[in-house]
């Protein structure tokens, strides 16, 4: 059932959604399709898998899309336990490509926990905000909240997934500002993790190395700079107009990993500044859509969880894109709904199910609690309900003085 109040949000949402999963299947084709030519592969084996998995997160939109918030927000700690767990057993038992353990596989099915933690980490950041105030002093912020997202950004950096971890930093940032929590407090906490980070990346040669070449690729532009390199050629060569679909070079020689997270980098070369201008505007609507659609809610939670899943979309390509036009250090984070990968396609289009669940229900579903943190929703009709009784009981005395005297002037 299509929304009334929510009418555009749902249609911009689905729009741009639409849009993004069609393009990305064509772009996944058009960055492996030469290359796996080449080497006598099959040229439809990135895409087929594609096709399949982005079938399989529409299913699940649909069904999230459909569920009742309330059923949702009675998931989140399972949610977060599942992915905790997943995310250990990674490390234990998951297959490591290219030097990090990340995926799961079992059979042809090869899926990434971290996917599922940040999606899980916003749906109980959002259901634990809505039941408490905001956090006003540091200590509060990190018991439990802090210390449960400084457990999901540890045992991703583990993986090594430097990517994964800002995420998760940047959405649970997100709710807690929805939230109201002070600026101020949000500036202390982020200074702290992220001068900890700093001493972790620089303690690290992995992730040393990685921040030495963001800052200067070009010392080393067939070693540790080279998809950096590549990356900047790519745009360059792809001008204007770019070179057209299937006929960029840096896929099939040059650029490693372009199908993944440098797939921003072959749309600069295929489909020049026009493509890449279409792909940052679509993600600007999706991002309109979201804060509105936050904006709007009344129900506190559903404001929660549409700011962050609006974060989550939004933030991770805002980290990608930094990265593929070097204003940002490699994170290995894929563009979403665009970028080959079954675990990110499938866990962007249930964040979309939610939004649109939201654009559905118009956030006019009531809340358990009220919402503690802002002065809106429940908190502020419960107001209005207390300042109505009392005036209602001051009218009443008034009656009750009116009629005493005009008794008292009828006995006399």
């Amino acid at each position: 059932m299509k929304p009334k109040r929510h009418q555009f949000e749902w249609n911009l949402l689905v729009l741009v959604t639409t849009a993004l999963v069609l393009f990305g299947i064509v772009m996944v084709y058009s960055a492996t399709s030469g290359s796996a030519a080449l080497g006598n592969a099959n040229p439809l084996g990135f895409v087929s898998k594609q096709v399949i998995y982005a079938v399989v997160g529409v299913g699940l939109l649909v069904v999230v899309s459909r569920l009742p918030l309330e059923r949702l927000r009675a998931l989140a700690p399972s949610l977060v336990v599942t992915a905790l767990v997943l995310c250990l057993g990674v490390l234990v038992v998951g297959e490591r490509i290219n030097g990090a353990r990340r995926w799961l596989t079992a059979g042809p099915l090869v899926f990434q926990p971290s996917e599922l933690a940040k999606l899980a980490l916003v749906v109980w950041t959002a259901a634990y905000l809505t039941r408490r105030q905001p956090p006003r002093t540091l200590q509060e912020l990190a018991r439990p909240l802090g210390v449960l997202v400084l457990v999901f950004a540890g045992l991703v950096l583990v993986e090594p997934d430097l990517g994964t971890a800002l995420t998760l930093l940047l959405v649970v940032g997100a709710i807690l500002l929805v939230s109201g929590t002070r600026m101020r407090l949000l500036a202390s906490a982020y200074g702290i993790v992220f001068g900890l980070a700093a001493i972790a990346a620089w303690s690290s040669p992995y992730r040393r190395d990685r921040l030495l070449t963001f800052l200067d690729p070009w010392k080393d532009p067939t070693g540790a700079g080279l998809q950096n390199v590549q990356a900047l050629i790519s745009f360059g060569s792809g001008g204007i107009f770019g070179r057209g679909l299937g006929s960029g070079l840096a896929p099939l020689y040059y650029l490693p990993e372009a199908h993944t997270d440098m797939m921003f980098a072959v749309v600069g070369e295929e489909l020049g500044l026009v493509g890449v201008t279409l792909v940052l505007m679509a993600f600007c609507a999706f991002g309109y859509a979201g804060i509105r659609l936050a904006i709007a809610c009344r129900d506190p939670f559903a404001k929660r969880l549409a700011a962050g899943v609006t974060a989550l979309v939004c933030g991770q390509a805002a980290i990608n894109m930094a990265a593929c036009v070097g204003i940002a250090p490699l994170t290995g984070i894929p563009l979403p709904f665009v970028s080959y990968g079954g675990s990110s396609l499938v866990v962007m289009l249930v964040g979309v199910g939610v939004l649109l669940n939201i654009a559905r229900d118009g956030g006019r579903a009531a809340a358990a609690v009220p919402d503690r943190g802002r002065r809106d929703g429940g908190a502020r009709r419960a107001g209005a309900r207390r300042r109505g009784s009392v005036a209602a009981a001051g009218r009443a005395r008034d009656l009750r003085r009116v009629a005493g005297s005009r008794r008292g002037a009828a006995r006399s």
